[in-house]
């Protein structure tokens, strides 16, 4: 395993690790360079013994000159998908997560589509004035209207639905029909009667459970896994701005991805070290 290293940065087999400030890093990166980003920042007010915690009115001044670095470092057919989840101030919902929208609009990007981690295990809880959270946004942002997504990459199989809605097909399922709501969609059911694959929702059901205990708030690895699938090919590159304990990375490996990781705090760096090095000797996935 070829590992070469400087003061900054780490060279693992084909991840590229950083320890440092994540704008510093991105502002030394060339332009159009990533095929994917993505990634999870602090959320607002949380992580504050690692990260500092930033206030929610902060949020929205602190991330966009990160956002512009990641808008200038994709490539113009690339995704940047961002794992993020407004908090309740003062017994309502924050709204920076909408404004950081808003504001990466007028940066230049294009707010493509709201995927739905749905945390099928989360732990029960209550509040006064409402329930625990059971899901987390990944918002996609691309640089243009055409972009690079594999969606066959990610189908589904079809399962007991193929059998109970096509078992019967009347006239109107063996031709394509207008939407009867004025959604502008049509469909024509007849079309999957010999398939065993269906393409996937924007809501994805993955269990909180992960194998890495090191980290304040990892997530599954099959939540990257997913979106490396569906935005990248083999050889493309992957980069998580804050990579923390590097789950996206070993995922990208995984997938003989080549993968690019940004991590400011010590103690996690030198998690997403030991953990990438083990990734770079593990079988690749098929």
């Amino acid at each position: 395993m070829n590992v070469q290293s400087t003061s900054t940065a780490v060279q693992i087999g084909d991840a590229l690790l950083h320890h440092g400030d994540c704008l510093d890093v991105l502002r030394a990166m060339p332009d159009a360079s990533v095929d994917l980003v993505f990634t999870s920042p602090p959320y607002a007010d949380q992580r504050r013994n690692t990260y500092g915690g930033i206030h929610p009115d902060d949020y929205v001044e602190w991330f966009l000159p990160i956002s512009a670095e990641l808008l200038r470092v994709l490539k113009p057919e690339g995704t940047f998908c961002l794992n993020i989840k407004e908090k309740v101030v003062n017994g309502e919902r924050s709204t920076y997560v909408l404004e950081l929208i808003l504001e990466m609009r007028k940066q230049g990007w294009r707010w493509t589509e709201e995927f739905i981690w749905h945390k099928k295990n989360c732990y029960p809880g209550k509040w006064p004035n409402r329930f625990r959270d059971a899901w987390e946004r990944i918002l996609q942002f691309n640089r243009q209207k055409k972009f690079h997504m594999y969606q066959e990459a990610v189908m589904v199989p079809m399962g007991d639905w193929a059998k109970s809605r096509l078992r019967k097909l009347g006239d109107n399922d063996r031709k394509r029909m207008d939407s009867q709501v004025g959604s502008g969609f049509g469909k024509n059911i007849a079309n999957w009667l010999k398939r065993d694959k269906a393409y996937p929702t924007n809501v994805l059901h993955l269990a909180t459970e992960c194998a890495n205990k090191g980290h304040s708030a990892a997530f599954p690895k099959d939540l990257p896994d997913w979106f490396i699938r569906l935005f990248t090919q083999e050889g493309d590159v992957v980069l998580d701005p804050f990579a923390g304990s590097g789950t996206t990375l070993e995922a990208a490996l995984a997938r003989k991805r080549r993968a690019i990781g940004i991590e400011i705090h010590q103690p996690y760096f030198e998690l997403m070290l030991e953990n990438i090095r083990k990734a770079a000797q593990a079988p690749v996935l098929l």
